[in-house]
C-alpha cells in the first residue's frame, strides 16, 4: 500500500542510535546515509528513512499521527519498547500490554523517537 516513511531529524547521530536499535528487533537492514544525509532501512519492499528537513527548518513531530511497526511476539513489543527506551526514546501512553482495540485484543506499545514523532509496536496475538 505504500512505499516509504520518512521522518524528519535535527541530528541523524542521534536519530542513527535510536533507530538502529529499534531496527534490530524489527529485523530490518540498515543502509546507511545516503548522499542527502538520510539514514534508511530496508525491510521486503518496504523503506523507512530520516531526514534533515529539506526547508531548513526544525524537525517536527506528526501531531496526531503515528507509525506502526508488526512485531512476531509480545517478547518482541517489550523488546523494541526496551531498547528504544534505552537509546534516546521515551516511553509514553501506558505500559506494554494488550489493549483493545474495536472488536480486537492487540499487544502494544507507545514511544517517541529524540525528535518526537510517535511510533508504535505491535504484535496481533488472533
Amino acid at each position: 500500500m505504500f512505499s516509504h516513511v520518512m521522518v524528519g531529524s535535527d541530528d541523524i547521530a542521534v536519530s542513527k542510535k535510536f533507530y538502529d536499535a529499534l531496527f534490530t528487533v524489527i529485523g530490518a537492514d540498515a543502509q546507511g546515509e545516503d548522499d542527502k544525509g538520510r539514514l534508511y532501512y530496508i525491510k521486503g519492499q518496504q523503506m523507512f528513512l530520516v531526514t534533515p528537513p529539506i526547508n531548513g527548518e526544525a524537525a517536527t513531530g506528526a501531531n496526531g499521527g503515528t507509525i506502526g511497526w508488526a512485531l512476531p511476539s509480545e517478547d518482541a513489543v517489550n523488546q523494541w519498547h526496551s531498547v528504544g527506551s534505552h537509546a534516546g526514546g521515551s516511553a509514553i501512553e501506558s505500559p506494554p500490554g494488550l489493549r483493545t482495540v474495536g472488536q480486537r485484543e492487540l499487544y502494544l506499545a507507545y514511544l517517541r523517537d529524540p525528535f518526537g514523532n510517535k511510533l508504535c509496536g505491535l504484535y496481533s496475538p488472533a
